[in-house]
């Protein structure tokens, strides 16, 4: 199964500054080393500052006061979409429970998810999230330029700002019972673009190395896991790692963590550009949303690779 290595082996790159840098030799650095590490690791530990702490404080305060809600309200949460949704008492996963503001970026739709929560309205509860899920998109799109520039496919990043959706995930792990499981959330690879994941100072998420070791996140202040998605190690054509990962509670306090994850509206194209005499076709052009249903599949469920499984090359 693998051991446990310490945190540190994680990349760490300060990305405060970078988007103030384009074209600079510190931003081609820059570039390489996020290109590098999503190759390498499938993720990295991001240093970004650019969001007020006093705005991470109060997300993970309303995150409180939502999962608080009774289940009957939170179950409300419902989505056509597979995993956009609420998700809570399942046996495999006892401890864990989550739900999904979809397209978080647009007032409109965070409000309409309050709606549904709090029928009486919660303005602060809106404007906090719609804050927070604004400011964490401009990282992941800062991120997809970076990877974008760093394989030479520059202009490729304007296509994704202009298809994206954004999905807000909120999960809360309670701590374990005595002889309960401690596995928060079982292993598996993310379907997104990208992931740009945070939690609150209880620690929890392992990710799992090309070696077979887990590496234990430790968070510490303005510091964000920025994470492939299966649409991008096939959009990539293979060179980024999608990365295995879960959540392992050992601690006796509650665990609260979001997630934004990017998707793709309509068919993702395999730029030319990342197929050569080195790196043969080995994906084509695919639909995302069409992925992650594809995901639900006895199919898709059974495949050791999602996305190899759906539109592999073959």
């Amino acid at each position: 199964m693998g051991s446990l290595a310490q945190s540190s082996l994680l990349p760490v790159i300060d990305l405060s500054q970078a988007g103030s840098k384009l074209g600079t030799a510190s931003w081609a650095v820059a570039c390489e080393q996020v290109r590098s590490a999503l190759e390498e690791y499938g993720c990295f530990v991001a240093v970004y500052d650019r969001i007020a702490p006093q705005l991470m404080a109060e997300v993970y305060r309303a995150l409180e006061d939502l999962f608080d809600l009774p289940v009957e309200t939170k179950v409300q949460n419902v989505s056509k979409i597979p995993y956009h949704g609420y998700l809570g008492q399942k046996d495999y996963i006892p401890l864990h429970e989550s739900l999904g503001i979809e397209r978080s970026t647009v007032a409109e739709s965070v409000r309409s998810f309050t709606g549904l929560m709090w029928p009486e309205g919660n303005d602060h509860f809106s404007e906090t999230i719609s804050s927070y899920a604004r400011e964490v998109a401009e990282l992941e799109r800062l991120v997809v330029r970076m990877v974008c520039e760093g394989y030479g496919v520059g202009g490729y990043h304007e296509s994704h700002e202009a298809r994206v959706n954004y999905l807000m995930r909120v999960n809360r792990y309670r701590a374990p019972r005595e002889n309960e499981v401690t596995a928060g959330l079982l292993p598996h690879t993310d379907k997104s673009f990208i992931t740009v994941l945070n939690q609150n100072q209880v620690n929890g998420l392992e990710v799992k190395t090309k070696d077979g070791d887990w590496i234990e996140f430790q968070a510490f202040p303005s510091s964000f896991v920025v994470m492939v998605g299966d649409a991008a190690l096939a959009w990539s054509n293979g060179r980024m790692h999608s990365a295995r990962h879960r959540v392992t509670m050992t601690r006796d306090t509650p665990r609260y963590s979001v997630g934004i994850f990017s998707y793709h509206r309509g068919v993702v194209e395999v730029p030319e550009e990342m197929v050569d005499g080195d790196h043969p076709r080995r994906f084509n052009s695919f639909d995302h949303y069409g992925l992650l249903r594809f995901f639900t599949t006895p199919a898709g469920t059974a495949s050791p690779c999602t996305a190899t499984a759906y539109c592999g090359a073959g």
